[in-house]
């Protein structure tokens, strides 16, 4: 098979359960792309969250591209060209984030450097990866590398398309409310789950696969030339998209049914291990 791209989440898949970019993955990729293969990554992330991991791999030098906020939008990060952007358009994020005040969920926003929040202490939830408490605000601030700003309310200050509307609760009340969440927009935007603490909003028709039929078509990578991996709901039209879709070990069952091979877990340099056996 002529691989031309490797199409890799980030969170559970890319990165150990330490947020860490083990050597032994680092080196397979490095590999591949000195081997003419594309790196691309595609994640549920804001884009300054994932310059980190772009970094790391070199990507820049080997014309890498990184798909952002679930496949809203895409990066070309050697010239920094936006190749794809489809936000939610102004109205729907206001109501959107007028709905969601009737419960027990902590909305956050992006843009630019900075996050809004309605109150930068009310991020507490219990976990169970956590030793007690967990700040899933001060958590997410952090990954994507932005300040944290308070805003009452946020349906009424937002005036600008955002590509994304992250929702974090307590797992067991999102299972509980989410298609109430959804319901009043479920046929002019997506919602999924990225996380079982997190419930994300992004423009009618967005997801992964959606942004690589978009921009990798035009560069003659076609879905017979990718490998994708990831581990997550979110990854499933990844997996589904990609010629060869591999779910990680620790993948959820959805995924698992859905891919193409199962390579060890995220702790395991599952990715490491599939790529010495497929390319």
């Amino acid at each position: 098979m002529d691989i031309k791209a490797i199409v890799l989440d980030i969170d559970g898949t890319l990165l150990n359960d330490d947020k860490k970019l083990t050597s032994q993955t680092k080196e397979a990729l490095i590999n591949a792309q000195k081997n003419g293969i594309k790196v691309i990554l595609a994640s549920g992330r804001p884009t300054p969250g994932m310059m980190k991991y772009v970094e790391e791999l070199e990507m820049a030098r080997y014309n890498g591209l990184i798909v952002s906020y679930n496949g809203a939008h895409v990066l070309d990060v050697r010239t920094q060209n936006e190749l794809f952007s489809q936000p939610l358009s102004v109205e729907s994020s206001k109501n959107i984030l007028e709905h969601l005040k009737q419960f027990d969920v902590k909305p956050m926003i992006a843009k630019n450097e900075y996050m809004y929040v309605n109150n930068v202490f009310d991020g507490m939830l219990d976990l169970e990866f956590s030793d007690g408490l967990f700040n899933i605000i001060e958590y997410e601030s952090r990954g994507g590398n932005f300040q944290l700003c308070e805003k009452t309310d946020l349906a009424s200050f937002v005036d600008f398309p955002l590509h994304k509307i992250l929702v974090a609760a307590q797992p067991e009340y999102l299972q509980e409310h989410w298609q109430q969440i959804l319901a009043p927009f479920e046929q002019t935007v997506s919602g999924i789950f990225s996380a079982p603490m997190y419930f994300e909003f992004t423009d009618k028709g967005i997801d992964k696969a959606n942004a690589l039929e978009k921009t990798l078509k035009p560069l003659g990578i076609n879905q017979e030339h990718i490998i994708s991996f990831g581990d997550g709901h979110n990854d499933l039209s990844l997996i589904n998209y990609a010629g060869i879709g591999v779910a990680m070990g620790n993948a959820v069952d959805e995924l698992k049914k859905a891919a193409d091979k199962i390579t060890l877990t995220n702790n395991e340099d599952g990715i490491a291990k599939a790529l010495a056996e497929l390319l």
